[in-house]
């Protein structure tokens, strides 16, 4: 699979589809009311998906894993603020077990992109592209390479 742009990548995928998730459950009532719990959740969710965003921009590959490593902190924390939602009767234990598997989903295709990207010899991080339309890479030199999965 050809990685061009970071809405290619399938964590980010999954993460978008938890930040929905999310949403929709803290637009309840009882929910909308815990402002505290409300935004802590949102932002989190959010957060995964923003990292692998902002990673896939990075100068470096260990640049990226670290952004990476913030997005599984942030499916973490997903799940366990939704243990407080679960706690306080605001999400149904079925609607808990959907989006905490959602979490752990982005967690798992992260911890697998983390693992292509520390074995993997040749990842270019260079994605800008010049005057031509070919990617360009930060120092200055052509480059055609694009994430290859």
């Amino acid at each position: 699979m050809l990685i061009k742009r970071f809405e290619d990548i399938e964590a980010w995928k999954e993460a978008r589809k938890l930040v929905n998730m999310i949403y929709d459950l803290t637009d309840r009532l009882l929910f909308k009311e815990d402002f505290g719990l409300k935004d802590q959740i949102q932002r989190a969710a959010v957060s995964c998906m923003s990292n692998i965003a902002e990673g896939f921009d990075s100068d470096t590959k260990q640049q990226f894993i670290q952004m990476l490593s913030c997005t599984k902190r942030s499916s973490s924390e997903v799940q366990s603020e939704l243990y407080v939602a679960l706690d306080r009767k605001y999400i149904a234990k079925e609607e808990f077990d959907n989006s905490y598997n959602q979490a752990k989903a982005v967690r798992k295709l992260t911890n697998g992109f983390i693992r292509y990207l520390r074995t993997s010899k040749q990842v270019n991080l260079q994605q800008a592209h010049g005057p031509t339309g070919q990617p360009v890479n930060r120092r200055g030199g052509d480059s055609n390479e694009n994430f290859t999965i």
